[in-house]
């Protein structure tokens, strides 16, 4: 069995760090994993994507449109922007809170989100939406949206292993002095 995992976002909001989670947790469990990041414009507050693949018989990190079996969104128009890769039936994780593109900004265009995640809710049979701001606020950093948004996507049962194992992974990577504020956000209940 494969599955194909998208974590989309913008730089700066954790999104190379979770795919680099849902790899070695993957790893740590004998399940072999390909990955592969676009972070161009990261520093920039540009768009960051991730492709996942997990199971036997991989032979490259991307995967076609209409294949995805979980898309991990931390922004509303990502989320939008990489719908094509969604497979149907596959399952939608998106945070609700926006992040106004530089264009958008230097335009002075408006900006909120909701007609994306209005699009979504029509598109999208399984689609879960995560306040990001207010369960940051709940784990007492602004900083944790990618622990809450990788917990609820181990709650979906998408990915081959649970929340435990991404814990173990997770203590191993980030430094001691974070380690409990990450584990609160991976554990949250929304």
């Amino acid at each position: 069995m494969q599955n194909n995992i998208l974590i989309c976002g913008v730089g700066g909001q954790g999104i190379v760090l979770t795919s680099k989670l849902i790899a070695a947790s993957a790893m740590a469990q004998d399940i072999p994993v390909m990955s592969a990041e676009t972070i161009g414009m990261a520093q920039k507050g540009g768009s960051v994507f991730s492709f996942l693949r997990l199971g036997d018989g991989l032979y490259c990190p991307m995967f076609p449109e209409k294949t995805a079996d979980l898309l991990i969104a931390f922004e509303p128009a990502e989320a939008v922007r990489m719908l094509p890769y969604l497979k149907d039936g596959g399952k939608v994780i998106v945070n609700t809170h926006p992040i106004m593109p530089v264009t958008a900004a230097l335009k002075g265009s408006s900006y909120n989100g909701s007609e994306m995640l209005e699009y979504l809710a029509k598109k999208v049979d399984d689609l879960k939406t995560i306040d990001g701001e207010a369960a940051c606020r709940e784990v007492g950093s602004p900083r944790a949206l990618n622990m809450v948004m990788l917990g609820q996507a181990v709650k979906t049962g998408v990915l081959p292993f649970g929340i435990d194992a991404v814990e173990e992974v997770m203590k191993k990577t980030v430094k001691p002095q974070f380690v409990e504020m990450n584990v609160k956000a991976l554990r949250l209940e929304i």
